[in-house]
């Protein structure tokens, strides 16, 4: 028998294979579980394209017009750059093999190029799952990221929800499937821009110590946690955090828009992501004005800098490595302020650096 909530909210999941320019093949499968709608693309290593819950949609407006196939990114153009030719999507994964900056050889080569592969790695395996007797539904998709003689990664990744909730989690496991010991680098890039980030919006995150990545973000510190106005000409700031969790294990972090009464939370746990950073795009919404909340279990420097500093994850072989994300979408002002005052509660030390560390930016 279907879980009264499957027949009350219309549960309903439908898979979609896009059509005309760069998104020319891309396939989406648009999980609607009466209360979300959330798209997520199989061909863009299971990233989501948009999440809509209500009046609040969360995404952003990328000029690539995307979503783009993988086909049509340059990923080891010699600039290391190709990535951003293909960054659409609302939650994109950075990694496996690495993330952050370019990573060059002293002749010039790329060895490394921004933020990796796994984004543009097509799922080999998509199932979907819906228990009758719960209304949960989970949608599964594994992506495999290897070279022969070299990585033999897996990640598998499940979205879950429930008929009828404003929550999400997404759940990966990435196992080393080499004979050999290996290692890893995850970044998880959560993108809202426009209609719900506007100047005026904010976020509340706990943290121990943070640090502006850059000598502009150091000038920008007073109000980093403020989304700025529109400046078509400013240079991107990024601030590293060391989150601070709650009694439970989990850092709790807010995006409230400007009027406050809509926000959403993302919550995770630093004993498996202890790093957090914050990004503000200021630049002009034709040209993608966008924020970005980004827990990982490195900074995005290259990959040569982040080992110098052990923040590159080793795995063993055969081993797998677990890593959850709930989203939440708060849509009235008494809960926005509720989720608030709980993560001001928690006890963290806040120091705040006043210029970048040279340990943490490269």
């Amino acid at each position: 028998m279907f879980h009264q909530d499957l027949r009350r909210y219309c549960v309903h999941v439908q898979k979609q294979t896009l059509h005309g320019g760069v998104s020319e093949g891309v396939e989406q499968i648009n999980v609607n579980n009466g209360t979300l709608q959330i798209a997520v693309l199989p061909t863009r290593g299971m990233s989501i394209q948009q999440v809509d819950c209500g009046n609040v949609h969360l995404k952003w407006n990328s000029p690539n017009f995307g979503p783009v196939h993988p086909s049509f990114v340059p990923l080891y153009d010699p600039s290391g750059l190709g990535w951003l030719e293909g960054f659409t999507e609302w939650l994109v994964r950075c990694g496996l093999e690495s993330n952050g900056s370019p990573d060059f050889a002293p002749n010039g080569t790329l060895i490394h190029p921004l933020h990796g592969r796994i984004a543009n790695t097509p799922a080999k395996e998509v199932t979907l799952g819906v228990d009758e007797e719960t209304g949960k539904i989970t949608l599964t998709g594994t992506v495999y990221e290897t070279r022969l003689f070299f990585k033999k990664l897996a990640l598998e990744s499940s979205l879950t929800t429930f008929a009828g909730s404003t929550q999400f989690t997404v759940t990966d496991k990435i196992t080393n499937l080499s004979a050999k010991d290996g290692e890893f680098e995850l970044l998880y890039h959560v993108n809202t821009g426009q209609p719900f980030a506007l100047p005026g919006s904010r976020v509340c995150v706990p943290f121990n110590r943070m640090a502006p990545r850059t000598s502009a973000a150091a000038g920008n510190l007073p109000q980093w946690n403020i989304l700025d106005a529109e400046m078509p000409e400013s240079e991107e700031v990024v601030f590293f955090f060391e989150p601070a969790a709650d009694s439970s294990g989990h850092c709790r972090v807010l995006l409230i828009s400007a009027d406050a009464d809509k926000a959403l939370q993302l919550s995770f746990q630093p004993k498996q992501l202890p790093y957090f950073c914050f990004w503000k795009s200021r630049i002009s919404d034709k040209d993608g004005y966008v924020c970005g909340l980004e827990p990982a279990v490195n900074f995005p420097n290259s990959k040569s800098f982040e080992k110098q500093h052990g923040r590159v994850v080793p795995l063993k072989a055969g081993e797998t490595k677990t890593f959850e994300l709930t989203f939440d979408i708060l849509s009235d002002a008494a809960a926005v302020q509720q989720a608030e005052n709980a993560i001001m509660s928690i006890p963290a030390a806040g120091v705040i650096e006043t210029s970048p560390r040279g340990d943490w930016s490269q």
